[in-house]
């Protein structure tokens, strides 16, 4: 029986053990998860402190009892420390009792995920200064938000994370500043795309200070945070919510001579499998290939760790699966304010090397004539000599964003934008103009 040990339970990790688990293989499967969740979908996360969600339980798709069930010994509260790959071993801390043991393994699955960006800011470990990357930050906001009744949130990085944490403030009755030290928020967007987007987060009522960078948090006698300080002064704060993204957990795999690439992720070939024979991983801690940009890149997404989770699963029960890569599709809300984007921005295709051109158009996601219809911004970034699509953004109200997955399907299959302008989609006066704004901005001159 061949001995197959997980570092790390959520998406990835159990995605592969479970596939694993139905392969018929002979396999032992052992997970090692340092929390005491498994399974769980940390993109909900802002969605349970907006009070969208009442239970933060309904977040976990697989406990670690019903994966015991189906066969995979799961122990939580127990941390990996070190690999070795000589050995085939991995050192494990039980968290509870603080005794270590020797696990030896067959095969090896680092999922290890990414952590929250954390700079070093004076008072960084004020109370009330949280982060939201697992399901226990999200608890401790929710009691902040219940015990204490704040009334201004203040959140720092207006990406992702920043714009959803904005929405959920905001629907708790709070009045919300977002601080971005670019002068834009999403970086994932052009100029022209996030101008627009930072003019309808203004109008949701949010305090949206852009070009303004933290440099700490002032604190009270009790050393629970009562401001942010920038360098255009000091913002009130009750709590203060780090949107600043996240870095592949990488180190793990680094020390034990396991090759890390140039994104700060663990270098994967297109099996999931590391520089070690044996040794595959997968998820946020995994370095995906951009299959527009041809470049190795760190996106840190549950969709693109689910897959991969399959795809080491396949392959560890004696299967030949592949991940195809990514082309960083994505999408977000705040507010009615629907954003998606895929594929590369003007600024990224430059820098593949591409001579790219873009249209970008304002269309209605209706018939003018039928009601409720929200305005919204396309943007198509294309190769200039062939035409082929390299990138798309999208910015308006509802209905908007979920167009960006039929730009995506056209961008992963390499269409150019005369052929997409002619493509079949469907049409009723209550779902799209008889021209879908995305075929208009498809077939709109580029420049």
């Amino acid at each position: 029986m061949s001995r197959v040990v997980i570092i790390g339970g959520d998406a990835a990790g159990m995605s592969a053990a479970a596939q694993a688990s139905r392969s018929g293989a002979d396999i032992e499967l052992v997970v090692f998860e340092r929390s005491e969740y498994t399974s769980y979908a940390a993109c909900g996360l802002p969605y349970y402190v907006a009070g969208l969600i009442p239970d933060e339980n309904q977040l976990v798709a697989r406990s670690p009892e019903q994966h015991r069930a189906n066969g995979i010994d799961v122990r939580t509260g127990h941390e990996v420390i070190s690999i070795d790959t000589t050995e085939r071993q991995v050192l494990v801390r039980d968290l509870a009792s603080g005794t270590q043991t020797q696990e030896p393994f067959d095969q090896l699955v680092i999922a290890t995920g990414a952590s929250a960006v954390r700079p070093p800011l004076t008072n960084i470990d004020a109370h009330g200064v949280m982060n939201i990357t697992v399901i226990p930050d999200a608890v401790a906001i929710e009691e902040i938000l219940r015990n204490r009744a704040p009334r201004r949130a203040v959140v720092v990085g207006a990406g992702y994370i920043g714009l959803e944490m904005a929405e959920a403030f905001m629907l708790r009755g709070l009045e919300v500043t977002v601080v971005e030290r670019l002068e834009q928020p999403m970086a994932t967007l052009d100029a022209d795309m996030a101008a627009d987007l930072a003019d309808q987060i203004r109008g949701l009522g949010i305090d949206l200070r852009l070009g303004a960078s933290v440099s700490g948090f002032e604190v009270d006698e009790h050393g629970w945070v009562t401001a942010v300080q920038t360098d255009a002064g000091a913002v009130p704060a009750d709590i203060v919510v780090m949107g600043l993204g996240v870095r592949a957990n990488s180190q793990l795999a680094a020390d034990a001579g396991i090759a890390v690439g140039p994104s700060g992720a663990i270098a994967t070939d297109d099996k999931m499998q590391t520089s070690v024979s044996g040794i595959y991983a997968a998820g946020d801690c995994a370095e995906s290939f951009h299959r527009v940009s041809q470049r190795p890149v760190s996106i840190a997404l549950g969709t693109h760790a689910n897959k991969q989770g399959r795809v080491v699963g396949v392959n560890i029960g004696g299967g030949d699966l592949r991940f195809p890569g990514v082309i960083g599709t994505a999408v977000t809300k705040c507010g009615h304010i629907e954003v998606g984007r895929t594929g590369l921005t003007m600024v990224e295709a430059a820098d593949a090397g591409f001579d790219a051109v873009a249209s970008k158009i304002t269309a209605g996601s209706r018939a003018h004539y039928y009601p409720d219809g929200a305005p919204m911004a396309v943007k198509i970034v294309s190769d200039k000599a062939s035409g082929r699509m390299l990138g798309a953004q999208i910015v308006g109200g509802p209905e908007s964003a979920k167009r960006i997955d039929t730009l995506a399907i056209a961008i992963w299959n390499e269409m150019t934008v005369q052929d997409f302008s002619q493509t079949d989609l469907g049409y009723a006066p209550p779902f799209s103009p008889v021209w879908d704004p995305i075929l208009t901005a498809a077939r709109t001159k580029a420049r």
